[in-house]
């Protein structure tokens, strides 16, 4: 576990397992990884932008909860987002098929979820 963490903080580390993939295959990897980024900083943003912009809503402390959530929902994105590309790196340079992941399916949840509370909120 903290060998893969290292990783993170050390990207020429995964550089010495295995062989080298075809550059296409880690350039994609690269552009998915910048994708879940953009997406954790939308969240952070959208987080930001409700504590700021949305009127308090009639449930109590609704909007701060709900900002807060979408913050850590994005911090959590960029934290899955470096764990995923150093897993797929790591798997392209063993000849292993890519990990699996539940993590769009939870983000998933979490957003409909969300939206269904600041729904009910503005509408209460």
């Amino acid at each position: 576990m903290f060998r893969l963490i290292r990783m993170w903080f050390f990207p020429r580390d995964v550089l010495e397992v295995g062989t080298t993939p075809d550059y296409r295959f880690s350039l994609a990897n690269e552009r998915t990884f910048l994708a879940w980024i953009r997406t954790g900083l939308a969240l952070v943003g959208g987080g930001l932008a409700v504590a700021q912009f949305l009127p308090p809503l009639a449930v109590p402390h609704l909007r701060e909860i709900f900002a807060l959530g979408l913050i850590l929902v994005g911090a959590a994105c960029a934290l899955r987002a470096v764990d995923h590309w150093v897993r797929c790196e790591i798997a392209m340079r063993k000849g292993r098929p890519l990990p699996a992941s539940r993590f769009p399916a939870i983000l998933a949840l979490l957003v409909v979820a969300g939206s269904i509370l600041l729904f009910i909120g503005l509408v209460a």
